[in-house]
Order: C-alpha cells, then structure tokens, then sequence
C-alpha cells in the first residue's frame, strides 16, 4: 500500500512541483535561444537525447545486468537534464543560459525520447516481464501531466505576475530541491533492501555512465568549437539527469526499474560537482575574454 502511494501520488507530485519550478525560472526567450545559438542547442539535445541514452544502453550490455536493471538505467539514460544541473553550471561559471535552454528543451522532448527508448530497452533487453506494463501511450500521457503541463503552468505563472514570481523564485527553488532530497530518501528507504542487496550490481554501471556522459558530451561539444563554457553546461546536464522523473516513471512500471535511479541520484552532485570545481577557473578566464 505505502509503495503504492509512493509511486501513484508522493511521485508525481512531487516531480510536478520540481518542475514547476523550473517553470518560473523560463521565458519564451529560453525556447528562442535555439534561433539564436543554434550549435550549442543542437549539440546539447543531441547528446542528450540520443547519445545519453544510446551510451546507458551500451554500459547496460557492458556490464551484463539483469534486464530490470538494464531497462532502468536505459531510462535513467533517457531522462532529461535535471533543474540542479543549471545550478551547478552557474556555480562552474558555465552557459547557464545554455543550460536553462537545454533543461526545457529536454523537458519536453521526454514525452517522445523516454517512453521510445523504455520501449526499445524493453525489447532488446528481453525483459518480458515488463513487456505487459510498458504501455507507450501511457508513458506519454504520465511524462505529459508531470511534466509538460507544470512547466507550462510555472511560465504562465511568471508571466501573468513577473513581480511576484521573481519574489518566491528562490523560495520556490529551495523547496524543489528539498522534495528532490526526499523522494530520492523515500524510494531508498523504500526499496532499501532490494537497493543494498543489488548495490554493488548496480553502482558501477551508473558510475560509468555519469562519468562517460559527462566526458564524452564534453568532448564533442569541444570538437563542435564550443568554447568551455558551452561546453561546460551541457557535460553537466549530462551528469545531473532528472533522476526523479526516472524514478517516477520506474515506479509506476515496476519498483525494480527505481534502483538505477536511486543509486545515480546518491552521488551525481557529487561528481558533477567535482567536475564543476575544475572547470570554475578555467571558465573564468573563458568569461572575462568574452567580456572583454
């Protein structure tokens, strides 16, 4: 029952108001920016979309983990950037900008890339105990409700009283981030015994993704020219993914498609922030040549 509860309503609820979040921090000018920096949006959502994803499941095969897990990080890997990672590419001097841009764009595309990739995962994985709980439209309409419609309200918010908005936008932030901790507590508690038994399973697989996402998006930003700032924003919307909606999305389908998720959302800030520390002087300097 308490599971339940915790994947049918505590969930949703609780991505939908990280979300709406991230809603009262957008502009129309955000979704426009793909005009204007066309290469480093194109970059961005293309790592993020199709080689975050194609890369969960190479590690998946890599590591040999059971289906389940396999599917889950594959998920996991499919799930857009998260809202903290626009915090850590401001704390890393990075593009926030570019950041914020990629996180919204993401956001919306999760209605396409994560019930096709759940699909294909399934598939090729031959999970054929999921096979009777993955429904695609389904999918669609939960990441469509706990997603979308959010983030199209907390702009709406923003725009109808920009004043007000601006003057909860921090408090706003610091409650999201607060869910975020315990939805990612609560499904380890949860699941905790199912976690500590696959634990050392799992870990290294979603260690390896975090850290290739991060490296390789970073390389092939820099092989795009962009410079290390751009370059910067999108190696972290690949390191902090938003777990929670994977998390979310899992639950609803099976408890086990969670751990992946769980594990990875235990320590990405943690090297995401490492990375965000080596990248803060060297983004500095990048900051005050444009400047200048």
């Amino acid at each position: 029952m308490e599971d339940s509860v915790l994947a049918t309503v505590v969930l949703p609820a609780a991505l939908a108001v990280i979300m709406l979040s991230l809603g009262l921090s957008l502009t129309t000018a955000d979704f426009k920016r793909v005009a204007v920096q066309p290469r480093g949006i194109a970059v961005g959502i293309a790592n993020l979309a199709l080689i975050s994803p194609l890369l969960a499941l190479a590690i998946a095969e890599l590591y040999s983990l059971e289906p389940a897990f396999a599917v889950g990080l594959v998920l996991l890997g499919a799930s857009p950037g998260g809202t903290m990672a626009n915090l850590l590419t401001h704390l890393a001097r990075g593009d926030t900008a570019l950041s914020i841009s990629m996180t919204a764009i993401s956001s919306l595309a999760a209605i396409v890339t994560v019930p096709l990739f759940l699909q294909l995962s399934t598939s090729h994985f031959g999970a054929t105990e999921l096979d009777e709980s993955v429904d695609m439209l389904g999918v669609v309409v939960r990441v469509l409700v706990i997603t979308v419609i959010p983030l199209g309200v907390g702009m709406w918010f923003r725009e109808r009283w920009p004043q007000r908005v601006s003057e909860i936008e921090g408090t706003v932030k610091k409650v999201a981030f607060g869910v975020f901790l315990a939805v990612v507590v609560g499904v380890v508690i949860a699941e905790f015994d199912r976690v500590s038994e696959h634990l050392w399973e799992v870990a290294p697989a979603v260690v390896t993704l975090n850290v290739a996402a991060m490296g390789i998006s970073f390389g092939i930003a820099r092989l795009a020219r962009l410079d290390d700032r751009q370059a910067t924003a999108i190696a972290i919307e690949l390191g902090v993914h938003n777990s929670t909606l994977a998390i979310a999305v899992g639950a609803t389908i099976a408890s086990v498609l969670t751990i992946p998720a769980a594990v990875y959302a235990s320590f990405m800030f943690v090297t995401a922030g490492i990375f965000a520390r080596l990248m803060y002087k060297r983004n500095a300097a990048t900051a005050r040549v444009v400047a200048g």
